[in-house]
């Protein structure tokens, strides 16, 4: 039996933009998403959150705030997940993002939520989708 996974995506925040990567090499390839991935056994929604925007950027961040959560099912991958969202202030002082992990993101940029680039990660379009807009 198949059961979902719980996913944590991070939405840093810069001056009103948010900072997103385009996928490679995993499912969701090409689409456009935040920082994030699963929760591992035992790890609070934090250190997830800390760990994954580390792992993939290069970046520490400060103060983390709860956000919504989607609940997605990728068909054609045959996978399910429920992804909880935590927002995070990400002022120029932490740095720019790097591109820690080339063979899952193409880059890091920052986008205007009302302009956000196409085609966005399932998760990430059931959010705005949803109406949410990330403060």
């Amino acid at each position: 039996m198949q059961l979902p996974r719980v996913g944590v995506a991070v939405l840093l925040l810069r001056e009103g933009k948010l900072l997103l990567g385009q996928r490679v090499g995993t499912h969701g390839a090409g689409t456009w998403a935040p920082p994030g991935g699963y929760l591992e056994f035992g790890e609070s929604l934090e250190v997830c959150a800390r760990r994954e925007v580390l792992e993939e950027t290069g970046l520490i961040i400060g103060e983390l705030r709860d956000g919504p959560y989607t609940n997605t099912l990728f068909e054609a991958e045959g996978k399910h997940s429920v992804t909880l969202f935590l927002l995070a202030d990400c002022p120029e002082s932490l740095g720019q993002p790097k591109r820690r992990e080339p063979e899952k993101c193409i880059g890091w940029s920052w986008h205007d939520w009302a302009q956000l680039p196409e085609p966005l990660f399932a998760t990430l379009a059931q959010l705005k989708e949803s109406g949410f807009i990330p403060k």
